[in-house]
């Protein structure tokens, strides 16, 4: 049984900082690369209108670990990093 988790970053592809987000992120999943328990996903809010306001998502970027919202704002590449490394550790 494999035990992974999911990383999805909220954006709109209309705002700057979304794409400023996404960079971060892959980075950091990129940098946790030798997990294969990662899965990442890029979600356009207005693609996925439905299952961001489900999240409580009302300003973007924002991420959710496991389907649940954890940044409301795009954190530090420190908090997120440590954020994640947590969850693997956990797993």
């Amino acid at each position: 049984m494999v035990i992974s988790i999911t990383i999805e970053l909220f954006s709109a592809s209309s705002f700057n900082r979304c794409s400023a987000a996404k960079q971060r992120v892959q980075a950091i999943v990129d940098g946790l690369g030798e997990y294969d328990a990662i899965h990442y996903r890029e979600i356009d809010v207005l693609d996925e209108l439905d299952y961001t306001v489900s999240l409580g998502i009302l300003i973007t970027p924002a991420i959710a670990i496991d389907g649940k919202l954890v940044f409301t704002a795009m954190p530090s590449m420190e908090q997120l990093r440590n954020h994640v490394q947590q969850r693997l550790d956990e797993i």
